[in-house]
């Protein structure tokens, strides 16, 4: 599943492995609302409003197992977009969605009616395809931002406390609990997007992402964006798995909250405070004093 080395391609060139591909298209999204690429959405100024848009995609056997039931593939895919406008504190407009023909269509139907029901959310259009190979589906979420500015990756501050909602670690645990029914079975297969968390949350943080790769991991995405240092204590982060503390860091797929706020704010969700950010230096993410960088194996990467 993970691409550990750069392959060369038939015409000779270099395959680019995630961050790389990304840097190379940073020179093409130089418009404002792309926010350097470096966010979980673009967000567009249009008629008064802060419009937040994301994009995700999702093939089989990759992020979703080869045999993943059709109906929790079309909730994951639109749940993870769902999450980046939770992360924006935006309330969801609609999706568009791209679809893979194939077994399971009628499935992928049911499991997209019962998103698209639960969190109120419209179906604007999208495309379908069929061909061979794995299949993919790709997901375009519109949302209207709920408070100015808009939260972001980049404004973390010196002094502010690093804070995460929920536990992680669970969407591990039920990748392993397959078909249980447990609460861990569920948050992998059905995970819940923490929109009114988000918009609670958005005029009080002063940087906000989903944890989507791994809580190490994206801890030194918004480190980096922010040009800040991140300094970690693994006793406060909340796992699932406390025997398994490294893993539940690293895995993903958790969709919680991480954000930073100043030290005395009042935070209107639960969360754990799991660090503090300094001033910008040479690393951008400690835990417990070590340096940690994403070569060293900190979260899902392509």
């Amino acid at each position: 599943m993970r691409q550990r080395h750069p392959r060369r391609g038939r015409q000779g060139s270099r395959a680019l492995n995630e961050a790389a591909f990304v840097a190379a298209l940073r020179a093409l999204a130089g418009d404002p609302a792309a926010r350097g690429l470096d966010d979980d959405a673009a967000v567009l100024e249009f008629g008064g409003e802060s419009l937040v848009l994301t994009h995700d995609t999702m093939v089989q056997g990759v992020h979703v197992r080869e045999d993943e039931d059709l109906a929790d593939v079309a909730w994951k895919l639109i749940a993870v977009n769902l999450s980046d406008l939770a992360a924006k504190g935006a309330k969801p407009l609609g999706v568009l969605v791209s679809h893979m023909l194939g077994e399971g269509d009628e499935r992928f139907v049911r499991g997209l009616r019962e998103i698209l029901e639960a969190y109120d959310v419209a179906l604007l259009g999208g495309d379908t395809v069929r061909a061979e190979g794995r299949r993919a589906w790709g997901c375009t979420a519109i949302g209207r931002a709920s408070h100015t500015p808009v939260p972001d990756r980049r404004r973390a501050q010196a002094g502010d406390g690093v804070y995460v909602t929920g536990v992680l670690g669970r969407a591990m645990l039920g990748f392993e609990d397959r078909g249980s029914g447990s609460a861990d079975d569920l948050a992998y297969r059905r995970p819940q997007p923490l929109l009114a968390e988000g918009r609670m949350l958005a005029p009080v943080v002063s940087a906000m992402m989903d944890v989507s790769d791994g809580l190490l991991l994206d801890c030194w995405r918004l480190a980096k964006a922010s040009q800040c240092t991140f300094r970690l204590e693994s006793t406060r982060i909340p796992v699932a798995d406390p025997a398994r503390a490294s893993d539940c860091m690293r895995w993903g797929d958790d969709y919680q909250l991480l954000f930073t706020a100043a030290p005395d704010a009042q935070l209107p969700v639960a969360a754990s405070r799991i660090g503090q950010v300094d001033a910008a230096g040479i690393p951008a993410l400690l835990l417990d004093g070590q340096i940690l960088t994403p070569e060293e194996g900190l979260g899902y990467q392509h």
